[in-house]
């Protein structure tokens, strides 16, 4: 009954956490910035599972919030998966602490729901990313005793919200659960075993499909620099990632952070919480192999920045080895050790018969950060998508006619007036049933990085233009094009405008369109899923297993006899 408690206790300081961190987000409406893409009465596409050829980074996470949002409205949708991520943060790391008492837990779990790490990706939008940091202290304390009886259940089990957060969240937490199960000592390559075994079979969804697309797996090495982890406090890149922080889009930095007294302090908490962990954590089995996760996690944050040659070279060597150009997000498993060393530092005091600090630990990380709460200052607000992008879905999806939809102008992140320019990857691909074709390339600053997409790169050069011909579009498989902003200047010759509304403009291409089939085949990603499923309900039904209990069933820090005396 204490556990439950101490459980609901997290969550509930989870769920205020986020509350106060979306503000005005939870409006009814959606938000929308960067690369967090939600629409109303989200459909499974092609897109969905990746079979229309795009990389399938998406992939399964758009499946989930298809399915959320087609039992709820996909605002509410997203604002309980938003919620949900600060509240599995706060319970998951408040879990790991070797304590009795409710209040170091409760600081472990505010240490990890609110640092720079999760501002600064909730800014950029990876609310999938953020699932799987969300559970990855459970999947960390699932690994160390990956070895055990079951432990390969219960390590997919904690794997699951990585899994849903699809290719970069699996990448981070299977890298890092696999540390620490080689750190685990006796069994240690069983518990290896079970990690990457457990790893593979939840990246089948988007393995496979990624493999069989028409462009194979992309690489390009010459971007390593582009998303480098960068500075953002007065302490240089490595000591901005040693504070959780370096993202590599300056844009998405909190206002006011890296400020000198501010980063100062974040500085002097985070070596207290290390300290705190390295010194008091000595009698728990998980301790020495985090320790080697977040240490692993911090060397592949900085590798772009202090060797991007060695990693250029790496990603020529095989393209695979392109999930750690963007290193910022590796410091999630440092981020572990930070939250569970700042909950055993609270519980000190508490042993000390200090009761006060460890209430007053929870709030420092919101002291600290500030601009985090109230939407990130105003950034994240909720918005309703214009009349006119409704009447364009019913005019699109409602002609049997085959062909796709061409996007212009040729780019991928637009700047809204709807969205209070806030930049954001175009929703229309998600928006719509049929098949978008985007300019998937990247810019950052004056460099661009190559598309992935084959149809992108031979529709390039004609939409390029801002005026491709008719005929051109019609022979590559293109039945429609949808213009936003800039109406005026852009549009395709030759075709019909069927809606001018003051948002956008569609315009349908005459004739019989060409059929352009380069579509990943679905008996592969049928059987991926399967596979994947079934494993899924094998970890759920194995023998001793309870859905009543956390979710990983006991896994409970084995704390020292000291702290188990009743709390003050």
């Amino acid at each position: 009954m204490r556990d439950r408690t101490r459980h609901l206790a997290a969550a509930v300081t989870g769920l205020l956490l986020g509350a106060l961190a979306l503000g005005p987000g939870l409006a009814p409406g959606f938000v929308l910035s960067y690369d967090m893409v939600f629409v109303p009465d989200p459909a499974f596409t092609p897109m969905t599972f990746g079979l229309t050829g795009t990389v399938p980074r998406h992939v399964p996470s758009d499946a989930f919030a298809a399915a959320l949002g087609t039992v709820l409205p996909g605002g509410l949708a997203q604002k309980l998966i938003l919620l949900g991520v600060f509240v599995l943060a706060c319970t998951s790391a408040a879990s790991l602490v070797p304590s009795r008492r409710l209040a170091p837990r409760l600081v472990a779990g505010a240490v990890y729901a609110w640092n720079p790490f999760v501002a600064e990706r909730l800014l950029l939008g990876q609310w999938a990313l953020l699932l799987g940091y969300a559970a990855l202290p459970w999947a960390l304390a699932a690994a160390a005793r990956a070895g055990e009886r079951g432990g390969g259940r219960r390590l997919v089990r904690a794997l699951l919200p990585a899994a849903v957060g699809g290719f970069a969240a699996l990448a981070v937490s299977g890298l890092a659960a696999l540390v620490v199960a080689l750190c685990a000592g006796r069994g240690r390559w069983t518990a290896a075993g079970k990690a990457v075994a457990a790893a593979a079979l939840l990246s089948l969804p988007w393995l496979v499909p990624g493999l069989l697309r028409p462009g194979g797996v992309p690489g390009d090495d010459a971007a390593v620099g582009l998303f480098a982890a960068r500075a953002d406090t007065p302490f240089g890149t490595l000591g901005s990632l040693l504070l959780l922080g370096g993202v590599w889009n300056g844009e998405t930095v909190p206002h006011g952070y890296g400020a000198p007294l501010t980063a100062a302090l974040w500085l002097v908490a985070v070596v207290g919480a290390l300290a705190a962990y390295a010194l008091w954590t000595r009698d728990e089995p998980w301790r020495r192999g985090l320790a080697a996760a977040g240490a692993a996690g911090f060397a592949v944050a900085a590798l772009g920045a202090v060797a991007e040659p060695v990693l250029a070279g790496l990603i020529g060597l095989w393209p695979g080895f392109a999930v750690l150009r963007d290193g910022q997000q590796f410091v999630a498993p440092l981020a572990v050790v930070v939250a569970v060393g700042a909950g055993v530092a609270a519980d000190r005091a508490a042993e000390a018969r200090l009761p006060l600090v460890p209430v007053g630990l929870v709030v420092v990380p919101v002291l600290l950060l500030p601009t985090l709460a109230w939407g990130a200052a105003g950034e994240l607000r909720a918005v309703q998508y214009p009349d006119d992008w409704k009447r364009a879905r019913e005019i699109i999806d409602g002609d049997p006619a085959r062909g796709d939809v061409l996007l212009l102008p040729w780019a991928q992140y637009r700047s809204y007036a709807w969205n209070h320019g806030r930049r954001v990857l175009d929703p229309l691909p998600r928006y719509l049933d049929r098949r978008v074709v985007v300019n998937d390339s990247v810019t950052v600053g004056r460099t661009t990085v190559a598309p992935e997409d084959p149809r992108s790169v031979r529709l390039a050069p004609a939409a390029a233009t801002g005026s491709p011909p008719a005929a051109a579009l019609r022979d590559a498989g293109v039945r429609y094009v949808v213009v936003d902003a800039e109406t005026d200047r852009f549009r395709p010759t030759g075709a019909v405008r069927v809606l001018d509304g003051p948002h956008l403009a569609v315009y349908r291409i005459g004739g019989q369109v060409a059929r352009v089939d380069e579509r990943v085949p679905a008996a592969p990603v049928v059987v991926a899923w399967t596979i994947a499923s079934a494993g899924v309900f094998w970890s759920i039904v194995g023998p001793g297993t309870s859905l009543s209990t956390p979710l990983l069933g006991s896994i409970e820090s084995r704390s020292p006899r000291r702290t188990r005396r009743r709390a003050p």
